[in-house]
């Protein structure tokens, strides 16, 4: 990629922080994050990203050079460094079992009609396919109970007066438990913003990264757009999962098995802020983004 002026780039990027920061901040002060804990997690961050992404060859990463990178100073750096790495992985494994078996369940040919929709099914069976069935197809080392109780109390399946087990397709836009929806919540952005970042600094994007925008809507209008937004996206995650589903177990056993991805869609409207100089200069009334 040719480099630019590093002022201007610096200077460029410093003025749309406020933007990128204001959500995640008001996501912070409902949490009950404060400025204080957000600076330490920043600091920490940036030693962890220059440490493992900006190394030099045949180098060893010192003290000195990552808080000379990243402006955080050295004995600060140097606690980084040091301190042991904390993950939630009850939580993680939870959220892997739950997202699997729902996955599963609307990407099966035998756990879905003609149509793709997902069939009732019951909790077990001596033949034909089953809740327990479906678990077991993805882990035995997981009590099929154990996640059909976290699915009832997420209401992402319910259970019919023939006593089947019906997913809520209507409900399947993420879990209800708070620490999963935080977590769904990193992963879900932090993968969006890794794409748009690889995008940013390559001379020829690598990733899809695509948005149509429009102002002087009318809310029906916007109402309008937003259902048949949904109604399309949908679809296209379900065929996208159909597919992921059929090729992961075409893949299992191969030694190159070994990449993973997430494809994302989001819709977002607002009030359109009064028009300002600025704004007639550097915003499009509409149109689409690749970057």
């Amino acid at each position: 990629m040719t480099e630019p002026d590093q002022t201007s780039q610096t200077t460029l990027f410093s003025s749309i922080l406020k933007r990128l920061l204001r959500p995640l901040v008001r996501a912070l002060i409902s949490s009950g994050v404060t400025a204080p804990a957000f600076y330490q997690i920043v600091k920490s961050v940036y030693v962890e990203v220059a440490e493992k992404d900006f190394e030099i060859e045949g180098k060893r990463q010192t003290d000195s050079r990552l808080s000379i990178l990243t402006g955080v100073h050295r004995r600060d750096v140097r606690a980084y460094r040091t301190a042991s790495a904390q993950t939630d992985t009850a939580v993680q494994r939870k959220i892997s079992a739950v997202a699997s078996v729902a996955g599963a369940w609307v990407g099966g040919t035998a756990t879905t009609d003609a149509e793709g929709t997902p069939l009732p099914l019951p909790r077990t069976g001596q033949s034909g396919p089953s809740f327990e069935s479906l678990v077991q197809s993805i882990s035995r080392d997981v009590r099929p109970r154990t996640i059909l109780e976290e699915l009832l109390r997420q209401r992402l399946v319910a259970e019919d007066a023939d006593g089947m087990l019906v997913l809520r397709t209507d409900a399947f836009v993420g879990p209800a438990d708070t620490a999963q929806k935080v977590h769904f919540f990193g992963d879900n952005v932090g993968d969006h913003i890794a794409a748009a970042v690889e995008n940013l600094l390559s001379d020829t994007p690598p990733f899809m990264e695509r948005a149509v925008f429009y102002n002087k809507l009318t809310p029906a209008s916007v109402d309008r757009i937003e259902a048949e937004g949904r109604e399309r996206a949908m679809a296209l995650l379900k065929d996208v999962n159909r597919l992921a589903a059929a090729r992961q177990s075409a893949d299992e056993g191969d030694p190159a098995a070994t990449e993973r991805f997430r494809l994302g869609v989001f819709f977002y409207r607002a009030d359109q802020p009064e028009t300002t100089a600025h704004d007639d200069i550097s915003e499009p009334e509409n149109d689409s983004h690749d970057s």
